[in-house]
């Protein structure tokens, strides 16, 4: 995930297999700091699970807060949040389509059309890893 290109891209080794306009969190300038920031964290994580009856259309569990997340939110003293998905639309609003992504709406997920979460739930398993860049 390259949050200011606002792009998701699956590969299998160093193939690229395919690339998604994506959505972020509604303040998506710097990584992930605590509960409530509206940020996408940034850093090494990993599908850690699949939810097909999320509040959203399919939702791929990323791992965050790894230790170092855990660590730094301590330091500051706040909660570092958690609950931070690859997902569809809010059920109910597929409609919407790609018009998602002109404008940074998630708590801090990243957010790709219906169809788009269908293809990303097929080819990425459990253990998938993912990178978050700037």
């Amino acid at each position: 995930v390259e949050k200011s290109a606002r792009r998701l891209t699956l590969f299998r080794g160093d193939n690229v297999i395919k690339t998604y306009r994506i959505a972020l969190g509604g303040n998506p300038i710097g990584a992930k700091q605590r509960e409530g920031d509206s940020r996408t964290p940034e850093g090494a994580y990993k599908i850690d699970s699949k939810n097909p009856r999320s509040r959203y259309h399919l939702a791929l569990r990323v791992s965050y807060p790894n230790a170092d997340d855990r660590g730094r939110a301590r330091e500051r003293g706040v909660p570092p949040g958690g609950d931070i998905m690859i997902h569809g639309m809010p059920n109910g609003l597929g409609w919407l389509g790609t018009l998602h992504r002109y404008f940074d709406w998630t708590d801090g997920c990243i957010a790709v059309a219906d169809p788009q979460i269908e293809q990303i739930w097929a080819l990425v398993p459990t253990g998938t890893p993912v990178r978050i860049t700037p």
